[in-house]
């Protein structure tokens, strides 16, 4: 596994399996680490590795931008190793159902867990829907991709982790896997955040890291204006990237 420190507070841990994967480690002002994505079982000693190397285990969190299956692979794990501590998982309210296997994700032709039922809890809201910060980091819900698809944006290090909202190729913007993507002009849609957020460095699960991102959103726009989802995924494909 390797293991950059992307900014003062956030580091990225990449594994390949035939594409690379991403998840990413936030230290709060606590000291503590929130781990935002669980990646798949392989990357579990590693993960608890690096923790174990920046003095961050146990984990003070889990954060999920989705339920696809190589995006919390690492969960079971990472909770059984540290108990008896208490490790709570955090989604967007409406991607559980989905991830629990009580709704087949969208293009899906069945519903599958990829994680177990009341592992994960909904990300906080404050009384008008909006997600609270959490861990230093704050939410966004960016649907499209999965329909409770979330980033997270580090406002003091002005970097935003953002699962699979893109790919990435050669520090270039990519749209999301088609073949595993609910809705791609929904997804597109979601772009649009760059716009207001205006980070200086985008992480993305699939691809290399982005700089000033939303320099190259008005051209991204225009090469997925007429974006459309892929063919549809057999049942029993997973939960996709």
């Amino acid at each position: 596994m390797k293991v950059t420190q992307v900014s003062e507070h956030v580091w990225s841990l990449k594994i390949w399996l035939i594409i690379p994967v991403h998840v990413w480690l936030v230290k709060d002002e606590n000291g503590g680490f929130t781990l935002v994505d669980a990646g798949i079982p392989a990357m579990t000693k590693g993960i608890r590795a690096c923790l174990e190397s920046l003095g961050g285990w146990p984990l003070a969190r889990i954060l999920l931008t989705h339920g696809h299956s190589d995006h919390v692979g690492a969960i079971p794990q990472l909770l059984k190793d540290a108990a008896p501590s208490s490790v709570p998982v955090y989604a967007h309210r409406i991607e559980i159902p989905y991830m629990e296997g009580d709704l087949a994700y969208p293009r899906r032709k069945k519903a599958a867990a990829s994680v177990a039922r009341g592992v994960a809890q909904a990300l906080p809201e404050d009384g008008d829907g909006r997600l609270l910060t959490i861990g230093g980091l704050t939410p966004l819900l960016a649907p499209g991709h999965s329909p409770g698809h979330v980033v997270y944006y580090h406002e003091k290090d002005r970097v935003l982790l953002a699962g699979d909202l893109f790919t990435s190729k050669k520090g270039k913007l990519r749209r999301p896997m088609p073949m595993f993507t609910a809705n791609m002009r929904e997804a597109v849609q979601s772009s649009l955040l760059l716009r207001e957020l205006d980070p200086v460095h985008l992480e993305v699960c699939h691809g290399d890291p982005v700089l000033r991102p939303a320099e190259q959103l008005d051209e991204y726009l225009r090469a997925n204006a007429h974006g459309t989802t892929g063919k549809s995924m057999d049942s029993d494909a997973g939960t996709g990237a």
